[in-house]
């Protein structure tokens, strides 16, 4: 767990926020006029907070910004008697909002935080006003063709499958403290020229052991191993209130996790007439990659969508 106090040389400069209600210490930012329209920001694996560093401050200038680590990321705890889960995930994630007394939302996923952002709706979609994705999926758009490629074929799950054998696959992302640029770079991180000292500092202090890396190991294990499968289908009967939403799509088109046109054709299986914008050159993080272009996109959302 990193210094609630550390800001990375300036980098991060947000007031640290904990919520323990949920039985573990859960670190978040809360950034922006409390009477705001709310946007709150989900990463997924192998990051944190951090990665929204470049957009919380624009956003936040008229609107109220939630970004939470999920447990075992960032600046939250990481017990080792919890399961990591998307179901476990999520869970933390409702009482989270239902402690902040969050409506009306406009939920901002990538990685991860697009299959959260799914499952909260379809749970709790009084809750969500809007959903914008980034370089994730909503996992519920019954991908059939068989010329687009399937998540099992990217180079990230393919490397996750090849290595789970001989254990390699556990020992890289248990030891994430060392190897988390390397393995985002198997995931699609493009922008070399954001990597510092500094960078490197911040995205590895979440993992400064093996037992601090249990979240970093469990997210891609959740859904090679199909152990996803039962709470996705659980929430399918809530897809119709997931639809009624409105929801834009970011794509980084040099995905490595998630192959862009999966993504995409999931996307638009769900809402056929929402925008779709490609953006060529930029990787799956596309938050490192291209932060001017998300926060243009996502506050024109948020307008056309009132």
């Amino acid at each position: 767990m990193i210094d609630l106090d550390d800001d990375f040389d300036g980098t991060f400069p947000f007031a640290p926020h904990i919520f323990d209600g949920h039985g573990f210490r859960q670190h978040y930012v809360d950034e922006g006029p409390r009477n705001g329209q709310v946007i709150v920001c989900l990463h997924g694996e192998p990051t944190w907070g951090y990665l929204y560093r470049n957009l919380i401050a624009p956003f936040s200038r008229q609107h109220r910004v939630i970004v939470p680590d999920h447990m075992g990321f960032g600046k939250s705890e990481t017990p080792q008697d919890r399961d990591y889960t998307l179901k476990t995930h999520v869970e933390n994630l409702v009482s989270l909002v239902e402690h902040l007394g969050l409506r009306d939302i406009t939920l901002v996923g990538q990685d991860w935080g697009g299959p959260i952002a799914t499952a909260f709706t379809v749970r709790h979609p009084e809750r969500v006003r809007r959903i914008f994705f980034a370089n994730t999926i909503a996992g519920y758009g019954g991908v059939n063709d068989p010329d687009i490629p399937r998540i099992s074929d990217s180079p990230w799950f393919k490397w996750i499958d090849d290595g789970l054998q001989s254990g390699r696959t556990e020992q890289v992302l248990r030891n994430a403290g060392s190897t988390v640029l390397s393995v985002m770079k198997i995931i699609g991180f493009q922008n070399s020229a954001a990597v510092t000292d500094t960078w490197i500092r911040a995205y590895s202090a979440p993992f400064p052991d093996w037992d601090s890396a249990i979240g970093a190991y469990e997210f891609p294990i959740d859904a090679h191993s199909g152990r996803i499968a039962p709470y996705v289908i659980e929430g399918a009967s809530g897809v119709p209130d997931l639809v009624s939403k409105p929801a834009m799509l970011m794509e980084g088109m040099d995905d490595r996790a998630i192959p862009p046109a999966f993504a995409i054709a999931d996307f638009r299986a769900l809402w056929p007439n929402a925008p779709v914008v490609e953006m060529p050159g930029v990787g799956h993080f596309c938050q490192e990659d291209a932060p001017e272009v998300l926060v243009t996109n996502l506050l024109q959302f948020i307008q056309s969508n009132p």
